[in-house]
């Protein structure tokens, strides 16, 4: 598995998704921006990389917080061009939060203005190769991912992962085609001739057969029984929160899950759990899965 040499991917965590940065003598581009506390490290790293070449330009593969959170200071370090997908531009515009799942999740991005939007069946040129823009709705309705025929190469966003893929939010909050959508989606990257995927999150990989049958996998499960898919939210809701806040009292941890808006719509909707039970699952599970652990009186990440 290799990368073309005009490719780099910084890869990150989970609190700020990684930045593949495609180098050409007209100019570099990247891709997604990271989340806003990560802001200092991300200007570091693409410093570093660019080592001082031109950033020409910066797009997004969609607008959650971990994508574009740092684009209002990479615009302000390099006055790049800026291209989101043409579907997120109303959002943008507005500055939805809720739609953008910004406050309603206790998640920060700071405002930033862009410069053109691109769509699917779309041609971009970065890193000296013709990447095809392909709609990739599902994880974010209006999502996409950029394949390179020549290079086979996938940059896939949150639409596929080595193991899994973004939470199916638009599912969960009024759009029931979505589950169907992330289906369609991983049926168009079986289509693709990929030799290495670049995801979101997660170190790039070249197995990309083994990583859709895994993510299929998933998705039936999700199909069967839809509590599952908001169990997952859940959990992916407050593993990002400690994420950023590092620590919390453990005495604190009701009152956060009862005030953040997306917590309590989920558990209102397909939970149903009296609080103390859904803090104590959450507890639980989190801690197995070790994204959390207990230290006498704090509630502590273990993550990135």
């Amino acid at each position: 598995m290799k990368l073309p040499e005009s490719v780099q991917v910084i890869e990150r965590g989970w609190l700020s998704s990684n930045n593949v940065v495609l180098h050409a003598r007209t100019g570099s581009v990247v891709v997604d921006s990271g989340y806003g506390a990560h802001v200092p490290q991300t200007l570091a790293l693409l410093e570093r990389v660019l080592a001082g070449k031109k950033l020409a330009r910066l797009v997004n593969t969609h607008c959650h917080s971990d994508h574009m959170g740092g684009n209002a200071a990479i615009q302000a370090k390099y006055a790049c061009r800026t291209s989101i997908p043409e579907g997120e531009t109303a959002l943008i515009d507005d500055w939805d939060e809720e739609a953008l799942i910004l406050a309603i999740a206790d998640q920060r991005a700071e405002r930033f203005n862009y410069d053109d939007s691109f769509r699917d069946g779309d041609t971009l040129q970065m890193g000296g190769f013709d990447w095809q823009v392909i709609a990739a709705p599902g994880h974010d309705t209006h999502a996409v991912m950029f394949h390179s025929p020549e290079a086979r190469v996938l940059i896939s966003g949150d639409a596929l992962w080595e193991n899994g893929f973004g939470v199916v939010f638009p599912q969960l909050f009024g759009r029931d085609t979505a589950l169907a959508e992330t289906r369609a989606t991983l049926e168009a990257i079986a289509r693709l001739d990929v030799d290495v995927v670049i995801p979101g999150h997660g170190r790039p990989f070249g197995d990309a057969g083994a990583a859709l049958e895994r993510a299929f996998y998933r998705l039936e499960g999700y199909e069967e029984d839809i509590t599952r898919l908001a169990r997952h939210c859940a959990k992916v809701m407050l593993s990002f929160a400690m994420l950023e806040k590092r620590c919390m009292p453990l005495a604190e941890l009701p009152a956060y899950v009862a005030r953040v808006p997306i917590l309590a719509e989920l558990n209102s909707r397909y939970l149903r759990m009296a609080p103390a039970a859904m803090v104590e699952w959450l507890l639980n599970d989190l801690e197995r899965a070790g994204a959390l652990r207990r230290e006498n009186d704090m509630l502590v990440a273990t993550g990135s």
